[in-house]
């Protein structure tokens, strides 16, 4: 893939950079500033598991927001749940997806004034979509001008039917025929450089599970899914490992996922300590944003692919 001009940095997300925030300091949500270091590492590695985790949204940024909004409401079917437009910095965001974000895994698209491409990079793989009729929604697509790059047949060695669509700014979506679809938005690929390393990192620091893996030897990849939940129940991250290659470029098209949690700072102190162990960075510490107040903490994992975990209760309130 030709590699495209990289603009200035810019923001990507309603979960604009802030300053950072000590993690001992006190907070209207905690009635001491000494709250984590009470906490043994017992239950540091415990919280992971018993917390109330959610897949809430991906992040990436495109060219034209109206144009990506009408081929995802007209081509796939999704709704329109959220707009805003910041012009003081010169972004816009739109959420789209199968269903309300309390309860459905959704897209939040950012447009940057004035940037009409990026570059997706190669580690970046595809989004999915699952379907009951793979055939109906592939010509249903090509009926809307789609650009479909796989047709609709079963995967090499096995029997599931998928096909593959780019969207206007490049993007791959896979479309997976499934015979029940509970959240049609599926699942997240993105590619790694040491499989066992990501698996041991959102085991340990975002809690969760594995639910399938395959290895192709003949293909020389190995995939692993991963989420709080089976694998045609809710939304998958897929990791994907190449034989031999251990770095991928990231673009700057792609920007992170979004998990939800019931304690940021309990949470951003687990990701601290599966750091120290598998490597990531911590790049904003845990609280409240300005202007916002909804708390949340991100960072890098190793591979240096994003997530920010934001609190459940202050995203219901976004919401309202």
């Amino acid at each position: 893939m030709a590699n495209m001009s990289v603009p200035p940095p810019l923001p990507i997300s309603i979960y604009p950079p802030a300053s950072p925030v000590v993690i001992t300091d006190t907070d209207p949500g905690h009635s001491s500033g000494m709250y984590l270091q009470t906490l043994n590492m017992a239950d540091l590695s415990e919280w992971p598991k018993k917390d109330n985790r959610r897949m809430l949204h991906v992040v990436y940024r495109v060219g034209d927001l109206d144009r990506t909004i009408k081929f995802y409401t007209e081509c796939f079917g999704m709704k329109l749940l959220r707009h805003r437009d910041i012009p003081e910095e010169k972004y816009a965001n739109a959420f789209l997806g199968f269903g309300p974000e309390e309860t459905h895994f959704v897209v939040e698209l950012t447009y940057n004034y004035g940037v009409t491409s990026y570059d997706i990079g190669d580690g970046f793989g595809h989004f999915a979509i699952a379907t009951q009729d793979i055939y109906k929604l592939v010509e249903h697509i090509r009926g809307k001008g789609g650009n479909i790059t796989r047709e609709p047949g079963p995967v090499q060695g096995g029997t599931t039917v998928i096909a593959l669509v780019k969207d206007p700014d490049g993007y791959t979506f896979g479309l997976i025929q499934r015979p029940t679809v509970h959240d049609p938005f599926c699942q997240v690929m993105l590619r790694v450089g040491d499989l066992e390393r990501s698996i041991k990192f959102y085991e340990k620091a975002l809690g969760m599970k594995v639910v399938r893996t395959v290895d192709k030897p003949e293909s020389k990849y190995t995939i692993a899914m991963l989420g709080y939940g089976e694998e045609h129940e809710t939304t998958v991250l897929e990791l994907s490992y190449n034989y031999g290659v251990t770095e991928y470029s990231k673009g700057n098209a792609y920007a992170q996922i979004a998990i939800g949690t019931d304690d940021v700072y309990k949470s951003a102190e687990v990701v601290s300590q599966v750091i120290k162990e598998v490597g990531g960075k911590i790049i904003r510490q845990p609280g409240p944003i300005p202007g916002l107040n909804t708390k949340t903490t991100s960072f890098l994992d190793p591979d240096g692919w994003k997530t920010v975990l934001v609190d459940n209760v202050d995203f219901l309130e976004e919401l309202k």
